[in-house]
């Protein structure tokens, strides 16, 4: 539940979006933005970052990265999950930028067993910070099967230089009520963030990949 905008409202602005988008030959992101009113990224109150589980997965791969050893890589691996690295890939890599690089580009997630957390920072920490990206630690003990599913549904929202956030809310041929339920709990979960939610949230937009932002009405 939103402070700011009801359901309702959100999907009428999701399917204008949807519909004023050229089809594409891919399946298209459907993004939120939300564009903040006197709150400066700068500060320790405006520096948002917040991971959130949304209540639906995109119908688009979300590639996890798992860095493990035993039988956490085992396992992860039977999750066939995009990328499975151990102690000793790591430590092949280290130093080695471009292959960090890499990594960090094409992951969206980076899962570490907690042990390791300490290697893959310096390793990969670097390249996954300019991106918008951290590595997650994972305790020893976990279900790496749960937290893998988990994961395919999160998103991580940050601001940076501007004083907004945009992360992506599902896929264009998701139903337009599980898209709007998706970006309620990234509202939901901003406005706990804020002093003043009806007053710090200045604008609500949606759009596709590469279609026309739409501002979401009748606040």
């Amino acid at each position: 539940m939103s402070m700011v905008v009801s359901k309702e409202k959100i999907t009428e602005a999701i399917k204008e979006a949807i519909s004023k988008s050229k089809k594409r030959r891919f399946k298209q992101s459907v993004e939120m933005i939300v564009v903040l009113r006197d709150v400066d990224p700068k500060t320790p109150e405006g520096r948002i970052r917040e991971i959130i589980f949304l209540p639906y997965k995109p119908n688009k791969e979300v590639k996890i990265c798992v860095v493990a050893d035993g039988d956490m890589l085992l396992k992860a691996k039977e999750a066939k999950v995009y990328k499975v690295l151990s102690r000793k890939d790591i430590q092949a890599i280290m130093g080695d930028k471009k292959a960090a690089k890499k990594i960090a580009q094409e992951c969206d997630w980076v899962l570490v067993r907690t042990d390791l957390m300490a290697l893959a920072g310096r390793t990969l920490g670097p390249a996954l910070g300019p991106r918008g990206k951290i590595p997650v630690p994972v305790p020893p003990t976990a279900d790496i099967k749960a937290v893998i599913e988990r994961y395919k549904r999160a998103v991580f929202i940050r601001t940076k230089d501007q004083p907004q956030i945009m992360c992506r809310i599902g896929t264009e041929d998701m139903p337009p009520e599980q898209l709007a339920e998706n970006a309620l709990a990234v509202l939901s979960s901003l406005e706990a963030k804020l002093k003043n939610p009806t007053y710090n949230i200045a604008k609500i937009i949606v759009k596709t990949t590469m279609g026309p932002p739409v501002i979401v009405k009748g606040r």
